[in-house]
C-alpha cells in the first residue's frame, strides 16, 4: 500500500526467499553446512526440514542466520542504492524481523508497525500458510513479542478489524508523514 502511494519498497522477506530459492545464492552453502537433505528435489532449501531443525537446534539457527544474513544484506544495500538513484523520495523496509535484529535501528528515520492481537495474528497466519496453531505459536515464541514490537514503533497502525479499504486509508494518512 505504501509502494501505491509512492515509495520504493526494499523487502527483506523477499530477498530471503530469492536467495533460498532454486538456484539462489544462499543454496550452496546451506548444502554444504547442513547437507543436501535441506535442499529439495528443485534445489530450493526445504522450508519445513529447516524450520524443524532451527526451532529445535538455535545454534543450527545461528548457522543459517549467518549464512543468510549476510546475503540479506548485500541485496538490501543493492536495492536500497537503485532506489536512491532512482529518485525515490521515502524508502521503506519490509523487515519481519527489525525488532530483533539490533543492526535495522540506526539505518532508519521511523519503525512503522502494523499492529493486531495475537490470536489475529495467529488465526491470519494458520489461514495464509496452512500451519497448525502449534507451530505457529513455536514461531512466535522465537520473535520479539508484541510489546516489545509496539515499543519500538515510532508510528502504529492498528489492522485487527479494518477492512482492507479501511487499512488503505490509514496507510495513505501515514504516507502524507513520509512525504508521499
Amino acid at each position: 500500500m505504501l509502494a501505491r502511494q509512492g515509495a520504493a519498497v526494499v523487502d527483506t522477506d523477499d530477498i530471503s526467499r530469492q536467495l533460498t530459492a532454486a538456484g539462489g545464492a544462499a543454496i550452496p552453502e546451506i548444502a554444504r553446512i547442513f547437507g543436501a537433505q535441506f535442499v529439495n528435489e528443485a534445489g530450493a532449501l526445504d522450508r519445513e526440514a529447516m524450520r524443524a531443525l532451527v526451532f529445535s537446534d538455535p545454534a543450527a539457527k545461528r548457522r543459517l542466520e549467518a549464512i543468510i544474513h549476510p546475503l540479506v544484506a548485500g541485496e538490501t544495500a543493492r536495492q536500497s542504492l537503485k532506489a536512491e538513484q532512482d529518485g525515490a523520495r521515502c524508502l521503506v523496509f519490509d523487515v519481519p524481523l527489525l525488532v530483533e535484529s539490533a543492526r535495522w535501528r540506526p539505518l532508519l528515520h521511523q519503525i512503522l508497525v502494523i499492529d493486531c492481537s495475537e490470536e489475529t495474528q495467529i488465526s491470519r497466519v494458520m489461514a495464509r500458510s496452512g500451519w497448525p496453531r502449534e507451530t505457529v505459536e513455536r514461531v512466535m515464541a522465537g520473535q520479539a513479542d508484541r510489546t516489545l514490537r509496539l515499543a519500538s514503533a515510532d508510528i502504529c497502525l492498528f489492522n485487527e478489524t479494518e477492512s482492507l479499504d479501511e487499512l488503505a486509508s490509514l496507510v495513505r494518512q501515514t504516507a502524507l508523514i513520509f512525504g508521499l
